[in-house]
């Protein structure tokens, strides 16, 4: 495999950053993770866009254009060989000091990664996937914007580790006032009565392109939407829950805290949506 680093494609095992690159002291940087489908690259105008406006809220001067960074991240899915994988977008602030302030960085690092994913195993996406609500909870979106997407993911890390040692593969987060915030990894939709119900960036939810593009598409099926602050109770009783995320894609949710949700298998509006996504992440692609 070859990695992208500042201009240069490097084999795997030279790809490597300074230890005091200020990403890596601090988590100090912002990411995407994109979908490759099929020789095309999901939605990445959006990706970049978000890209951008993450390295704005952090005052981080991008030294790159849209289309620098668009046909790098093209040509290093050209590059290994890819028609479908998994693409990691990474800006660093750069090289400096010990010290927190970013004044000592030089200059920003560019890092793209074209690979291979496989988060879930086949049968979760057939069968459902059983989750749980972990302690840890969600950052306050006043001290750390959630549409903001940085390098610093400790405290999804610190929820997933959670989950894990009981024996799931996703968790539930709540915000600091008890209401549901997203998965470690994952946005989360409920159906209830018709409805699809998601909670908003205010309550801790990451702007998700792969949950903008299910919201466009609940809203072409007709089904009313609405984003407003959700709790445990509401997900117990909804009648189907569905996870999303660009590399989980769109996987039902069959049972929350021990909690059979709905019919215990993946519900009608979750097969119709899923079926709908998996039609259009070639036509909103960019071919490589």
């Amino acid at each position: 495999m070859k990695v992208y680093i500042n201009g240069q494609f490097l084999d795997q095992a030279d790809a490597k950053i300074s230890v005091f690159d200020h990403g890596f002291l601090y988590g100090d940087g912002i990411f995407e993770g994109i979908r490759l489908y099929s020789g095309c690259i999901f939605r990445l105008e959006e990706h970049l866009e978000r890209l951008e406006y993450s390295a704005k809220a952090i005052l981080l001067d991008l030294p790159w254009t849209r289309k620098e960074i668009s046909d790098a991240t093209c040509e290093a899915c050209r590059v290994n060989g890819l028609k479908d994988g998994y693409i990691r977008l990474v800006v660093s602030r750069g090289v400096g000091s010990l010290g927190l302030s970013p004044k000592s960085c030089s200059k920003p690092q560019l890092i793209i990664i074209a690979d291979k994913i496989q988060l879930y195993p086949p049968e979760f996406y057939e069968q459902g996937l059983k989750i749980i609500t972990v302690p840890t909870r969600r950052c306050n979106p006043a001290a750390l914007p959630p549409t903001i997407k940085s390098l610093n993911y400790l405290n999804n890390i610190l929820a997933k580790i959670e989950a894990q040692n009981l024996g799931y593969h996703e968790a539930v987060m709540l915000n600091d006032q008890g209401y549901i915030a997203e998965c470690t990894g994952d946005n989360i939709f409920l159906v209830h009565k018709g409805k699809l119900l998601t909670p908003p960036f205010s309550a801790g939810a990451l702007s998700g392109i792969t949950r903008g593009a299910v919201l466009d598409i609940a809203r072409q099926l007709k089904l009313t939407v609405e984003e407003k602050n959700l709790t445990r109770y509401d997900a117990w009783i909804a009648d189907e829950i569905f996870i999303t995320g660009t590399a989980a894609e769109v996987v039902a949710i069959i049972e929350m805290d021990g909690r059979v949700i709905g019919t215990g298998k993946p519900g009608a509006a979750t097969k119709k949506i899923t079926a709908a996504f998996k039609r259009i992440v070639t036509k909103d692609g960019t071919k490589i």
